[in-house]
């Protein structure tokens, strides 16, 4: 099994390593090639989008499935939910059967936000995290507020996604953050469902 994911360029740099490490721990055998795409601005749109996943079904790579993850906050309001994000997705695509597309809700500090004991350690302040299941922090107040606000109370440093995101998911289990956030599940579990849906996460 072989399959394309799209993501935003600072998830992929510190995010791809625990994702497989997991999955590769989780499916055994069954471990599908994993090839990300990472786009340093969201994820293209519309047309662009289309050509982008036709060719990575049809082309000499020849993906079996090609998975889209974006942010729903992009700070241009272009998604109203995670679910208007993964409709428009699909209808730039034209409903392609191996198209998947699956969202952060808003970004992709949210899932970090499971981790609010180490972000506190990491920047040195016992602030409370926000209320609420990570993925319900909104448009008005993003989960990436959260954490650089946390670090600036703690005045040593300024959050800095790819060094501390790494630290933050390095001390951590990603069972933790897949149990709190249902749009990381859907996410890790549509890897695990196209290889062995038996072993789909409860």
């Amino acid at each position: 099994m072989k399959i394309a994911i799209l993501v935003e360029g600072s998830t992929e740099k510190f995010f791809k390593t625990k994702l497989c490490d997991f999955l590769k721990n989780y499916l055994n055998q069954q471990m599908p090639r994993l090839k990300f795409f990472k786009y340093d601005s969201p994820i293209p749109k519309q047309d662009k989008l289309k050509r982008i996943v036709e060719n990575l079904l049809t082309g000499k790579a020849s993906y079996d499935a090609v998975i889209a993850l974006t942010d729903v906050y992009t700070g241009k309001q272009d998604f109203r939910d995670a679910a208007d994000a993964k409709a428009q997705m699909m209808k730039w695509v034209d409903n392609n059967p191996q198209f998947y597309p699956h969202t952060a809700l808003h970004d992709f500090e949210a899932w970090l936000l499971s981790y609010w004991s180490t972000i506190q350690a990491l920047a040195k302040h016992n602030r409370s995290a926000p209320s609420g299941s990570p993925e319900t922090v909104n448009h008005q107040k993003p989960p990436s507020y959260h954490i650089k606000e946390i670090f600036k109370l703690g005045g040593r440093q300024d959050y800095d996604k790819t060094i501390h995101s790494q630290k933050i998911l390095e001390k951590n289990d990603l069972m933790l953050a897949i149990q709190a956030c249902p749009e990381l599940k859907a996410f890790v579990n549509r890897i695990i469902s196209l290889c062995d849906e038996s072993k789909k996460i409860n």
